[in-house]
């Protein structure tokens, strides 16, 4: 009976100041759920699939949805009291009566409306290509020039990417250039109707008589790309350098794609780097470390004198300011140039070097640090 009715709001699961947004969304995931096809056999979700199906043709429709706010179930059917079987058998014969209906089912099961158009005929951006480069630590500190070469798609130059070896290209006369072919079917009373691909042109919309033999038809070849790139000063392992507009050709008047340079940095028999700071090892003699000196660090900018303070002990760490690497997109800001310095204990003495040594252990007075470890020796095992 009629007046046994859920009520349309209460059906779809939303508040009767839903948006018409908010209908549609709980439209298309109560559709989802009880549709036959997802549920074959079953009454139950046949009847919900009905129910949820007449809820939104009315409250998708702004008038019908203010006569049933009004006047409730009477003010959208007719047959309301009198015994009818409910205004959604008369209303639901086929999709063109639901306005974007087609479009949801097309959607969820296979097709579309055709007012989506062939999207095989829109313009689209070419694909990005990636080509890798391996550069010198300097040249990554500094930036460099270099050439690089990668494959991508560009346009056939035997026929221009046309596809067409004689420039005859006929618009298909299944579906009129559009690419899409438009079917009805009838499922359990209703017509549902989709766009699928067009078979005698792949959604092209367009056919060719004699394919090009260099690209067989296609528009497009895959050739090597030889474009030269400026690297900025301080790019880092694992980052790209990206060039816009030398990577695929667009389709159907679409842009380019750019291409991606991945880079990679040598290994340099001397420095590492830190973010922006460069770091390096520095050898020195114990006698350099004792009595201090004047020694040459090696450095992006070259040699540098350093003044080594006496009594340098081995692992500690001096900074040059401002002697790294820079910043990318700075002209002006660097970073750090760190050197930790390593006493070397000398090796294959003579035995008057050893002497002379065993006379400098006995006149110099015991370090701090020997002292505290001596004592802490002896609290410990004594």
């Amino acid at each position: 009976m009629a007046e046994n009715k859920r009520d349309y709001y209460e059906v779809l699961g939303v508040s009767k100041d839903a948006s018409a947004d908010d209908i549609k969304k709980a439209y298309r995931k109560m559709a989802m759920k009880y549709h036959p096809d997802r549920n074959p056999g079953d009454k139950t979700a046949e009847e919900k699939f009905k129910e949820v199906g007449e809820a939104y043709e009315n409250l998708s429709d702004p008038d019908k949805r203010a006569r049933y706010d009004q006047f409730g179930f009477a003010g959208v059917d007719p047959n309301f009291g009198a015994g009818g079987g409910g205004g959604f058998g008369g209303g639901f014969g086929g999709f063109g009566d639901f306005g974007d209906l087609g479009d949801i089912f097309g959607e969820f099961f296979g097709g579309g409306s055709s007012r989506r158009g062939s999207t095989q005929n829109a313009a689209r951006r070419g694909e990005n290509v990636m080509t890798r480069l391996e550069l010198t630590f300097e040249e990554a500190a500094f930036g460099c020039e270099k050439e690089v070469a990668a494959q991508r798609i560009e346009n056939c130059p035997n026929c221009k990417g046309t596809g067409s070896a004689d420039g005859v290209i006929e618009t298909c006369s299944q579906c009129r250039g559009t690419g899409q072919v438009r079917t009805v079917q009838n499922f359990m009373g209703m017509q549902m109707q989709s766009s699928t691909t067009c078979p005698s042109c792949s959604g092209r919309g367009r056919i060719i008589k004699t394919p090009c033999t260099t690209c067989k038809g296609k528009g497009k070849v895959r050739r090597t790309n030889r474009v030269k790139v400026k690297i900025p000063a301080g790019v880092d392992a694992g980052q790209s350098v990206r060039v816009r507009g030398e990577g695929g050709v667009g389709t159907n008047g679409g842009v380019n794609g750019d291409l991606l340079v991945e880079i990679y940095i040598k290994r340099h028999p001397i420095f590492t780097r830190r973010d922006y700071d460069v770091l390096c090892e520095v050898p020195i003699t114990f006698g350099q470390a004792a009595l201090g000196a004047q020694i040459e660090v090696p450095t992006l900018d070259g040699k540098v004198k350093f003044d080594l303070p006496e009594g340098t002990q081995t692992g500690r760490e001096f900074v040059l300011r401002e002697k790294g690497i820079p910043e990318v997109g700075s002209t002006r800001r660097r970073g750090d140039h760190r050197f930790t310095v390593v006493v070397e204990t000398p090796t294959h003495l003579t035995k008057e070097q050893k002497e002379l040594l065993r006379q400098l252990e006995g006149s110099v007075a015991e370090t701090p640090k020997h002292k505290k470890f001596i004592d802490t020796l002896k609290d410990l095992f004594e």
